[in-house]
């Protein structure tokens, strides 16, 4: 199988299961429900329209049914009517009242005409793409996380406004949700003829490989959680992730940029549109534009204001970012634009109209982010905890009448903790958490503290009956590391996560909280089979990187007491390094070979990005010269990584 595909299986098997495991799932409890019947009192609801009246303005045309297939036969790549259910006036008493009416605003789906001669495609992806007509073509921004929803997003409008050429593509930003579904929209053939002009943040390629290879395994592990692949999309389900609905499954490219934005300020004119940047670092992602178009009095901007508030650390784990930076960016971004912005586009939601209310979510966002910021250090110097911290923080009474204050994506606790470890690290200053007790070893020990496992049960059953299900959770966790194979630890767990999945306005954290339970309930271990990396970002990656990638898989103990060098050269390209192992670490030197390397290994480039990616398969058109046992002692010295590794079980 192509490695290209190997993002869709993983879903797709990941969703099957999810169908597979969904009947033993409870009810929501009376202790639930009357949580989410008090969000029915929340300010916000007195300014309820206006949402769907933005999100609704200007539509053009939809699918429908909007049902994207993917270029894998018998799978889908989208498929809105899943999400049907949302559609009722009631909102379920599973869901939270708060995500329900997220969720419904990003059921609407279709082309919209946001103003002159600028577009949107929203609700085929989680992205939602802009497209700006110049004099001939089109100016793609962020094409959506698949070819497949890119290029159906492409067909609609084409189709209702015209066939254009695409003239250039935006990425505001290396996250793969804004360019995975380029060669949806263009050819690596007509940017490498100079029809196309890719853009992007200076350092695009750097970040858009650190973030999603060296760690990838475990970020892809963890999406799993954030986005619910494995659960139903039903009320007792994934219903919405905040940001949109979920990511798209299929088909995903990358070409790398052509121009590179450096600077605040920076114009360019592309098929007679003008554009001028503003470049912000260390707030959505690690580099990200906004876009000014003069012509238009319309402001892009891109992932760093939003309909939810935003994460400061996502779920699935990543670089941590800044919310004081990020404030001082909106603030910024204030100043060179506010007096003269009157729409404002994002990358995911709908537009906001009107000068008035685009200064509105541009100050109040701003505002947020920096509360979080500045109470957090307030509370951290006067000696509080990261948890305490969490606990002691909300959203300011006078920013909860607005929508788009409420962490539909991220929660306030989230982002408290994120800065918290910003600023110190890991470590809250008591010894005991220096270095702690393994975590199986820890749960058996505190289990027999307890009295043991039959009678914690019978006070967890107490206490869930109580609704204290953050409480309950967290005690029976240790019932299970302690021993897996409790059933009815294991079980009053799952309980008392889904009722709190069911409580939360996050639509990432209520995934992650039924994910947890439906892996509690489940007897088999789902295998998921891959780790979504590329072809595209594989060929991306410099020699250099893909030599940093495979010495993440270098086994330590397998390492230990070996010390031999390689030469390497592929033989396509002639690019070479010199690879020593010694000290249980792979050390390399591009560029550089040396006569008394133990053996000289040749092979093609995408022989070297195979065993990158994949260790397990016996490299092909590899000739050795030299002790060519010291080439397979190497390889076998590499680790596979389970993309199925256990959360919520040791």
């Amino acid at each position: 199988m192509k490695k290209r595909w190997v993002i869709l299986v993983l879903f797709c098997l990941a969703f099957l299961c999810g169908i597979a495991c969904a009947d033993d799932r409870n009810d929501a409890t009376d202790y639930t429900i009357a949580v989410n019947e008090e969000l029915n009192d929340t300010p916000a609801w007195d300014n309820n329209d206006e949402d769907f009246d933005f999100a609704n303005r200007g539509f053009m045309a939809t699918d429908d049914p909007l049902i994207i297939p993917s270029d894998y036969p018998g799978v889908d790549s989208w498929n809105m009517s899943a999400y049907d259910f949302l559609e009722n006036a009631t909102c379920p008493n599973t869901i939270n009242p708060l995500l329900y009416r997220q969720a419904q605003l990003n059921n609407i789906n279709g082309l919209y005409n946001v103003t002159d001669g600028i577009y949107q495609v929203r609700g085929y992806d989680v992205t939602s793409m802009t497209l700006v007509k110049g004099d001939t073509g089109w100016i793609v921004v962020d094409p959506m996380v698949t070819v497949e929803t890119a290029r159906a997003a492409m067909d609609i409008v084409n189709q209702t406004i015209g066939d254009y050429p695409v003239k250039a593509v935006i990425y505001t930003h290396p996250h793969v949700d804004h360019y995975q579904g380029v060669k949806g929209v263009t050819t690596q053939e007509d940017v490498d003829a100079g029809r196309v002009e890719i853009i992007a943040p200076e350092h695009f390629m750097e970040h858009a490989l650190s973030e999603n290879v060296y760690a990838g395994n475990a970020m892809f592990r963890r999406a799993t959680y954030q986005y619910g692949t494995q659960l139903p999309k039903d009320a007792k389900g994934n219903v919405d992730i905040g940001l949109g609905k979920t990511p798209a499954i299929g088909t995903i490219s990358l070409i790398p940029p052509t121009l590179d934005i450096t600077h605040t300020g920076q114009q360019v004119t592309v098929d007679g549109v003008d554009m001028e940047f503003h470049l912000t670092t260390n707030t959505e992602a690690p580099v990200e534009l906004d876009i000014w178009f003069p012509q238009k009095n319309a402001l892009l901007v891109a992932e760093d204001c939003t309909a939810t508030y935003h994460n400061i650390l996502t779920l699935r784990g990543a670089q941590v970012r800044d919310p004081l930076a990020w404030s001082n960016a909106l603030k910024e971004v204030l100043e060179l634009y506010g007096d003269k912005a009157e729409v404002m586009l994002s990358s995911h939601h709908w537009p906001r109209y009107g000068n008035d209310k685009v200064r509105e979510i541009l100050e109040n966002q701003r505002d947020l982010y920096k509360y979080v910021n500045d109470q957090t250090l307030n509370l951290m110097n006067k000696g509080y905890t990261m948890d305490e911290i969490a606990s002691m923080i909300e959203v300011p009474e006078s920013l909860k009448e607005y929508w788009y204050t409420y962490g539909f994506y991220g929660q306030i606790y989230m982002g408290v903790k994120a800065t918290y470890q910003k600023y110190l690290g890991f470590y809250d200053a008591n010894p005991i958490n220096l270095k702690r007790v393994p975590p199986e070893e820890y749960a058996q020990v505190l289990t027999e503290y307890m009295g043991g496992a039959d009678a914690a049960l019978k006070q967890l059953q107490i206490d869930y009956d109580a609704g204290e299900y953050e409480l309950v959770a967290s005690i029976a966790h240790y019932l299970v590391f302690a021993d897996p194979t409790n059933m009815a630890a294991r079980e009053i767990e799952a309980a008392a996560l889904e009722q709190l999945g069911y409580q939360s306005v996050s639509g990432t954290a209520r995934n992650a909280y039924l994910m947890a339970a439906r892996d509690l309930r489940s007897s088999e271990p789902q295998k998921l089979l891959a780790s979504g990396i590329s072809d595209d970002i594989m060929s991306a990656m410099t020699m250099s990187q893909l030599l940093d990638y495979i010495s993440v898989r270098v086994n330590g103990e397998k390492a230990k007491g070996q010390d031999f060098q390689i030469n390497l050269i592929l033989s396509d390209n002639g690019d070479q390094a010199l690879l020593k192992v010694k000290n249980n670490v792979l050390v390399y030197y591009v560029d550089v070979t040396s006569s008394t390397a133990d053996v000289t290994v040749r092979m093609p480039r995408k022989t070297l990005e195979q065993l990158a990616l994949d260790p397990s398969v016996t490299p092909a058109d590899v000739t050795t010269t030299g002790d060519a046992a010291v080439f397979d002692k190497f390889v076998n010295m590499l680790d596979v990584f389970d993309t199925s590794f256990n959360i919520v079980l040791p």
